[in-house]
């Protein structure tokens, strides 16, 4: 029995070693952490292995560059070396305020911020903001055992004062924990920072806080710069070398990844040539998919008891997959959308597999729509297409044109769609 997870993962690749392709973002990345000043920015749509890459990036400032020899890249004769600290966004932080109070009371022992917070030999254990911010903020600390818990106020806590208290942790982390160690700066990760439902005020804060020895990387679901950082116009100059723009992997880069996963199998599984070819044009440049097409061929290998995943294997799964069976996070997201509507399923349909109309290559002019919609019978397109739209289980959204345009929130899903039969 073969575990699909040693080879093909659901989650972002965390280790150098499970990383494959994109050489020329590689070279980037190690260009914006040499760089003393800047913000680093990693964007693009979702599926294409933003977060990926940037806890690649993140394993490069701390000086582990077993990427760089698996990629063949050339390490440069310098590289700037960091502590880092790496925060993941959710959709129930509100705003600013809301980041800097995560960050702020981020426990974690190995990517925290607080770890790093120098406390005279006591170890922090939480800053709570109070309720609308009014009170102060309160950092506990344990002096001693678990068991010999005293609270007091850490010197450079500012009442009331998130952000000031923020400045002051970093500048403190600078200080005693920065250049006590020879290190070049801290970088401070934040994945998911689409995340946070307003930015407003951010980018000007990443700029009053960067720094010769303070590093920001934002990574996030964006088209371009506005839609990650809203006030990015304060940040246009240290963006400069730092801007990491992803696309969809090339045909050869998803047919590595595969490779790769047999390398982490010792070879102990084959997947052949054409099997390969096929499944990367499946994909149609998205990573995720590739990596759930293989767990959906580990799954079959494991059941027949074969070490080869050949044309026939693979007749099954994507029959599986265009049957609604192989893929479950596409699959409950594409029935959340349809509900019981035969008809919302045809429309849906059709918004996928309608040609790109829009400059952006991947948006879709709702006349092109309702033209293809009569000829299959439906007329309450107006009807149906708010059902798509809505914020729970919604796949599409309106794009800001003159013309009514529309795109899918995620283009995984598009391809899912593109590839699953109606019923």
């Amino acid at each position: 029995m073969f575990d699909p997870e040693i080879g093909f993962t659901a989650d972002y690749i965390k280790s150098p070693e499970r990383f494959v392709g994109r050489h020329d973002l590689i070279a980037d990345s190690i260009h914006a952490l040499n760089n003393p000043y800047g913000v680093v920015a990693v964007y693009g749509q979702r599926g294409v292995g933003k977060s990926s890459l940037l806890a690649q990036i993140k394993e490069l400032a701390r000086a582990n560059y077993t990427l760089l020899n698996t990629a063949g890249v050339v390490k440069p004769a310098q590289m700037r070396k960091y502590l880092t600290v790496h925060y993941v966004c959710d959709s129930l932080i509100e705003d600013g305020y809301g980041l800097i109070s995560r960050l702020l009371n981020d426990q974690n022992r190995t990517t925290g911020l607080l770890r790093l917070v120098p406390g005279e030999g006591r170890e922090l254990v939480a800053i709570t903001d109070s309720q609308e911010r009014e009170g102060g903020v309160d950092l506990k600390l344990i002096k001693g055992s678990i068991t010999d818990i005293e609270s007091s106020t850490f010197a450079k806590v500012v009442p009331g004062d998130l952000v000031q208290t923020f400045r002051n942790f970093i500048t403190a982390i600078v200080e005693h924990q920065v250049e006590p160690r020879g290190m070049d700066g801290l970088l401070i990760v934040i994945d998911e920072f689409d995340q946070v439902k307003s930015k407003k005020g951010l980018g000007s804060l990443f700029k009053a806080l960067t720094n010769d020895k303070v590093k920001f990387a934002i990574c996030g679901v964006a088209s371009d710069l506005h839609d990650l950082v809203e006030d990015h116009a304060s940040l246009d100059r240290l963006m400069e070398q730092g801007i990491v723009l992803m696309a969809p992997m090339e045909e050869d880069e998803l047919v590595a990844i595969i490779t790769r996963a047999e390398q982490l199998y010792y070879n102990a599984i084959t997947f052949t040539p054409d099997v390969k070819s096929q499944i990367a044009k499946f994909a149609s440049g998205y990573p995720y998919i590739v990596q759930m097409i293989g767990r959906a061929c580990i799954r079959v290998l494991n059941t027949e008891k074969v070490s080869i995943v050949d044309d026939a294997m693979l007749s099954k799964v994507i029959s599986e997959v265009m049957s609604g069976r192989g893929i479950p996070n596409l699959e409950r997201a594409y029935q959340r959308a349809i509900g019981n509507s035969q008809q919302r399923q045809t429309l849906l349909h059709l918004f996928a597999e309608l040609p790109n109309d829009g400059a952006q290559a991947r948006q879709i002019k709702l006349q092109s729509v309702r033209e293809a919609s009569r000829k299959e019978g439906i007329a309450n397109v107006d009807q149906l297409l708010p059902h798509l739209m809505k914020e729970d289980g919604g796949v599409l959204r309106r794009v800001p044109s003159t013309t009514p345009l529309y795109e899918f929130i995620d283009p995984v899903l598009k391809i899912y769609i593109q590839r699953r039969l109606p019923t």
